[in-house]
């Protein structure tokens, strides 16, 4: 897994090449429609809030549930996104991009709301993309002093720090074209029968949105609600 983690991150430009517009922005993009909500989805706090009253107030349970509705998610538009193989590469990585970053943010957010978090806060937001990265990355990064702390304490800083916002953009943005590539490397050349790219696609997307969700579920402790 190692090696091939350290392939996809090399792969990581090549795969943005295939889609000029996937820039710094789309991570922005995707957590502000992640936030407000776009076509069939409600906003996340719109979300988390119907499965809070679903669980009858009890807010764990509407955390799980929460993360497993987000893990369909993810499995479902990670099958769609790959059953073309080689063929349709070009089109579909956007698409799994920009998905698998919509649903992931959305998830993450719902996480927030339940605990008690502001999602117009930038610092909370900051904090919602931080976690798309995972615990060892953050980790990493925080060590070698590339981000100044980890999802929790970014969320509760005294002030927002503005010049953060681009660095944790890029940061997001590299982590999740690599997440894909790697899963390209998978589908699409150890794996080129169509149908079996899907499946693997699938299992890929709702299990690394699973490790996501229970990251934000570790980090993002309560607050009180104001």
């Amino acid at each position: 897994m190692g090696a091939m983690s350290s392939i996809s991150r090399r792969l990581a430009p090549r795969v943005t090449d295939l889609a000029p517009g996937l820039t710094t922005a789309f991570v922005r993009e995707a957590l502000r429609r992640a936030i407000e909500g776009v076509g069939p989805l409600p906003p996340a706090a719109v979300a988390a809030d119907k499965q809070l009253a679903e669980q009858h107030g009890n807010v764990e349970r509407a955390v799980h549930e929460v993360i497993e509705n987000h893990v369909r998610y993810a499995g479902a538009q990670g099958f769609l996104t790959n059953i073309g193989g080689l063929v349709t590469m070009a089109v579909t990585v956007p698409t799994n991009i920009s998905g698998l970053a919509l649903i992931e943010c959305r998830m993450i957010a719902g996480i927030a709301h339940l605990r008690g978090y502001d999602l117009e806060d930038p610092r909370v937001r900051n904090a919602v993309l931080v976690c798309l990265l995972g615990e060892e990355t953050v980790k990493s990064l925080v060590k070698d002093k590339h981000l100044p702390a980890p999802p929790m304490a970014l969320a509760t800083a005294p002030a927002h720090d503005a010049e953060l916002d681009q660095r944790i953009s890029t940061f997001v943005a590299r982590d999740i074209v690599a997440k894909v590539a790697g899963k390209r490397i998978a589908t699409t050349i150890g794996r080129r029968v169509p149908v079996v790219g899907g499946v693997v696609g699938a299992g890929a997307d709702g299990y690394a949105t699973w490790r996501v969700g229970r990251y934000a579920d570790r980090e993002l402790l309560p607050r009180a609600r104001r």
